[in-house]
């Protein structure tokens, strides 16, 4: 009976149904997803998300408001927390995401006070799509390799805060996780994981 299972869940692994390394690999661990209230892009959070907590991820929603938020392609979620509320201390990683609703935090103190204090407090700090300059205008990005959606306007965004823009899906710097896309999101999710175990 035993070698049944374990033939059955090798089986599973060889067929890609369970990713080695993945099931369980953050139990416990707390991602703060950062979000814009409107247009924000749904892949990059709820395929990021669903990673996340497969992995066994507990996944907190914040924004500037508590009512619903909407995203992009119509996908709607209630977040769990204001953004002025945030205690970077409460959290394993924090997480900002696209869309060009995440234009807002480029200016917002608060966003870029979070973003400073988690990783000044050594936690996990990604962004994916346009939100890598959100890490930029914090400061965090000086000196660090980073990809951000690749239009002029957004390289030299991250480039003039001193980042050095890396072409690539996802580029990993330290505990600084930044990604391309929203096709991305699934290798975005990973690498976190992956940081975080």
């Amino acid at each position: 009976m035993k070698l049944g299972i374990v033939l059955f869940l090798f089986m599973l692994l060889v067929t890609g149904c369970i990713e080695r390394g993945n099931i369980g690999a953050i139990e416990g661990k707390r991602v703060l997803f950062i979000i814009a209230h409107e247009n924000f892009r749904d892949e990059e959070l709820f395929d990021s998300m669903k990673v996340i907590k497969n992995a066994g991820g507990k996944v907190i929603i914040c924004s500037t408001e508590l009512s619903t938020a909407h995203g992009m392609k119509g996908g709607k979620i209630k977040p769990d927390i204001l953004i002025t509320d945030v205690n970077v201390s409460q959290y394993d990683a924090i997480i900002f995401i696209g869309g060009y609703g995440a234009s807002i935090y480029f200016s917002n103190e608060t966003a870029l006070e979070i973003a400073k204090n988690a990783y000044q407090h050594d936690k996990i700090v990604g962004a994916i799509c346009i939100a890598p300059c959100i890490l930029a205008y914090s400061g965090i990005l000086n000196g660090k390799n980073a990809t951000v959606y690749p239009t002029e306007e957004y390289i030299d965004v991250i480039e003039s805060n001193g980042a050095n823009f890396i072409n690539a899906t996802v580029v990993k710097d330290g505990k600084i996780i930044t990604a391309r896309s929203p096709s991305a999101a699934n290798d975005f999710a990973k690498a976190i994981i992956n940081a975080l175990s």
